[in-house]
């Protein structure tokens, strides 16, 4: 995979109005999936539920701001979230992130001793934020502060608070490889099981199942068959099966409508 050369979220959002799509890099062997990328030539402004993409963005956010920082002390929970406490304290760590699918991996790592982590899922309006401690946010769930002062703090931002955060958790085992930075072994996962019965849906269900597609949600699934003028209600199995022997160059340099995915649609 190469490097995803992507902005930073906005502040009020974790979505950008309008910037590169980081999806740009995933090919879906069939229906042209991969196209998602270069068919969403621009994001929407996502505010709700975010998807693969803005919690791709979310881990870049973190690592580019959290660059040089030293964090300490205590992990500070809010008195109002239902999530669990992170019993995490250190005088002195870094903070890194990395995502897969629709979670994000927080990685702490002390300056002596072992990292810990904390995954995270969004929900339907998480993000990171770095703010001073005198601008933290309202809805600041789990804060982590930095050694500087005046200090700083790394919020996670959960207005509506369906998010949720496990502490040295894993990623969740019911969801497939990621669309985006696990492009072989997501190709295998679902032309391995393309025979089984859930392919049977049409291909916006299965386009929601996170056990083949991590990553996908509404927004992306409805970008994906409009653009490429699928019928939403086709076979999964007939949409992916037609294109699961392309290359992946033939299909990446396939435009909308160009290959036999057309063909099929004008049928349906």
């Amino acid at each position: 995979m190469s490097t995803l050369q992507l902005p930073l979220p906005a502040q009020k959002s974790s979505a950008p109005a309008s910037a590169p799509c980081a999806v740009s890099c995933m090919w879906v062997p069939a229906c042209t999936l991969v196209a998602a990328g270069r068919l969403c030539s621009h994001w929407h402004h996502v505010a709700d539920m975010p998807e693969g993409p803005e919690l791709h963005l979310a881990s870049l956010y973190v690592n580019k701001v959290c660059h040089g920082l030293h964090f300490g002390g205590q992990v500070e929970k809010s008195a109002v979230s239902k999530n669990p406490e992170v019993p995490f304290s250190c005088p002195n760590y870094t903070i890194s992130a990395v995502s897969r699918g629709k979670e994000v991996k927080l990685i702490l790592t002390p300056v002596k001793g072992a990292e810990e982590w904390v995954v995270f899922r969004f929900g339907m309006s998480g993000s990171f934020k770095l703010t001073t401690e005198d601008d933290l946010p309202k809805h600041a769930h789990l804060r982590f502060y930095t050694r500087d002062v005046p200090r700083q703090v790394l919020s996670f931002v959960d207005q509506r608070r369906f998010g949720s955060w496990v502490y040295n958790g894993t990623w969740q085992q019911t969801r497939g490889p990621c669309v985006m930075t696990e492009y072989e072994k997501f190709r295998e996962n679902v032309l391995k099981h393309l025979p089984d019965k859930p392919f049977d849906k049409p291909i916006c269900e299965v386009l929601l199942n996170q056990k083949y597609f991590n990553g996908i949600g509404n927004y992306l699934r409805a970008e994906i068959l409009f653009r490429l003028k699928i019928p939403p209600f086709m076979s999964a199995r007939t949409a992916l099966e037609s294109v699961k022997d392309l290359s992946k160059e033939e299909i990446c340099s396939s435009s909308p409508g160009s290959h036999s995915i057309d063909k099929m649609a004008r049928k349906h």
